[in-house]
């Protein structure tokens, strides 16, 4: 058993030297906001309104509380072991082997599969953009086999869905039914990541640029059209305004669109190999990137929700650009610029995710846990060459049969999942020595002060929401009830993690992370979390069967002990 969670010890020379180092803090800066403002802000925010309502503020904040404590605990790693790998080599350092495995295993539900659906975002905008400039693509070569027919099944009102099934040639009795626009983007990523890092960072930097400028423009023009009584509708069949029209449990149900605007951050943490002081250069541009999309999307949230009824965001996969349409505020010229920018915002989202999966491939090349040829990396480009073109294929093939929701909560929880390990992860390193010019996350004893904040949290929230908690066992409910489930679990655990604070001494921020992503864990499905444990289920059998075998640190300890 205890071969399971053998440790490595990383140091500063641990693989050190194959890739280019040449990205300094404001690279960093800007390749977190390129991955955390795209998919997010561009499309997913469309479902998050619509299901949490104007009150989906609210758990933008929660998300980005979440995540300023869980970058902290990112960074502090990154001070640490300035390796590629992100989540994966801290889990291996704090862990053990096998939590290591499951970790990169759930990073490529966040980088692969999270592709995918930036993947059909991107097709999106840019299918609505060729329409507008006059070039219509057949139906049935901008979405899913999947998506189609789901649309049938469920009467949906999306015309193009319905016209793809129908209009679809028919192959052998086989509609088909494929993405195009999709498969190209993603086949161009794929060429772009293996040009090298240098002329990816280039390509990056430019085009934030770009996407910056037209949120801002977006909330320039918006705030004048702003109607304050948007933000108050009506609870369905009653007279009374309420912030959060459906609930609170509404506003929770909209977990998976918020955080996948935040999964990003943590992708920049793979390049430690490629940033000349990662010790300094990378918490400092994963902590400012991160505060800066905090506050872009709650002001771009105000501002939307403020211009368009949020009962209208249904199925809309291009909310920007639609508030400015002529069913909304009527702007052509904005609706333009906004579909034009959002292709470049969400191209460099598929960059970064399309750049991270192979760095993580390596690092558990490197450990034994996959083939040698994963960490193969390119004498001239220095790139990871084998694993950047199996990356585009894993996020290329699954686009022809999958469909973007499920693709989207899939990838939430196993994000959430590795955010969770890494604020634990924390809690069990060793004290080190403070370095200048490095990054050391301030120690707070939570022994008083955790078990006082949850408990005051619970009693503030009590008396804020008492009719949730007086039918808080009530968990047969259909509508409300696995929520509520969720919400039992999560203070189970909770009070367990004060008595072992109180015990232990306890750090307060990584304490503080771990609570809040637990969070934001009861507001998935149990769907998603059959999935979730299917797919862990798949990687288990891979790691016996392979990596458990061959690991460097397990033939390592055997040869000792022969």
């Amino acid at each position: 058993m205890n071969s399971l969670f053998r440790r490595k010890h990383y140091t500063e020379n641990s693989d050190k030297g194959q890739l280019n180092r040449v990205l300094g803090t404001w690279d960093i800066v800007f390749f977190g906001i390129a991955a955390i403002i795209g998919a997010g802000s561009f499309s997913s925010l469309g479902e998050a309104i619509f299901r949490g309502g104007p009150g989906v503020i609210i758990l933008y904040m929660i998300c980005g509380f979440a995540c300023a404590f869980t970058a902290l605990c990112y960074a502090e790693f990154a001070s640490r072991i300035p390796t590629a790998g992100s989540a994966y080599t801290y889990a291996y350092a704090s862990f053990g082997e096998l939590i290591a495995w499951v970790i990169g295993w759930a990073l490529i539900m966040e980088y692969s599969f999270g592709n995918i659906y930036v993947a059909f975002s991107w097709s999106d905008y840019f299918t609505s953009f060729m329409e507008r400039i006059g070039v219509h693509i057949p139906d049935f070569f901008t979405c899913s086999y999947s998506e189609a027919k789901k649309a049938v099944l469920n009467n949906s009102m999306n015309p193009e869905l319905i016209n793809a099934w129908k209009s679809a040639p028919v192959i052998g009795g086989l509609k088909i039914i494929l993405d195009i626009p999709a498969l190209i983007i993603n086949g161009l990523i794929t060429w772009l990541c293996y040009q090298g890092i240098k002329e990816s960072k280039n390509f990056n930097n430019f085009f934030v640029i770009l996407k910056l400028f037209v949120i801002l423009l977006v909330i320039a023009v918006g705030v004048s059209y702003v109607n304050t009584g948007n933000w108050f509708p009506t609870v369905a069949g009653t007279n009374v305004g309420s912030f959060m029209p459906n609930g609170f449990a509404g506003v929770m149900s909209a977990v998976s669109g918020v955080f996948f605007a935040y999964i990003g951050f943590d992708a920049i943490s793979v390049l430690s190999e490629e940033t000349k002081n990662p010790q300094r250069d990378l918490p400092r541009g994963m902590l400012i990137s991160l505060g800066l999309c905090t506050v872009i999307y709650i002001v771009l949230t105000l501002v939307l929700t403020g211009l368009v009824d949020f009962r209208k965001f249904d199925g809309i996969g291009d909310p920007l650009s639609f508030v400015f349409d002529k069913s909304n505020l009527n702007i052509p010229w904005m609706e333009f610029i906004v579909s034009l920018i959002a292709i470049v915002a969400i191209t460099t989202v598929l960059l970064v995710f399309q750049m991270g999966q192979p760095r993580i491939w390596m690092a558990m090349s490197r450990d034994g846990l996959l083939p040698k040829k994963f960490q193969e990396v390119h004498a001239t480009k220095k790139i990871p060459s084998f694993a950047t073109i199996v990356t585009g294929i894993v996020v290329g093939v699954p686009i022809l049969f999958t469909d973007k929701s499920f693709i989207l909560d899939f990838t939430s929880i196993g994000t959430i999942f590795a955010f969770v390990l890494v604020c634990g992860g924390v809690l069990l390193l060793p004290n080190k020595e403070k370095i200048k010019g490095r990054f050391h996350l301030p120690y707070i004893n939570g022994k008083f002060i955790f078990p006082l904040l949850f408990i005051g949290g619970l009693v503030f929230f009590y008396f804020y929401q008492p009719e949730f908690f007086h039918q808080l066992t009530n968990i047969s409910d259909p509508k409300d009830g696995e929520f509520r489930f969720a919400i039992l679990v999560f203070i189970v655990f909770n009070l367990a993690l004060c008595v072992l604070t109180f015990i232990k001494n306890l750090s307060l921020i990584p304490l503080i992370g771990l609570s809040s992503c637990l969070y934001l864990l009861t507001g998935m499905s149990h769907e998603n979390w059959f999935w979730f444990g299917l797919w862990f289920a798949i990687g288990l059998v891979i790691y016996f069967a392979y990596g458990y075998k061959n690991s460097k640190l397990g033939n390592q300890s055997r040869s000792l002990n022969s």
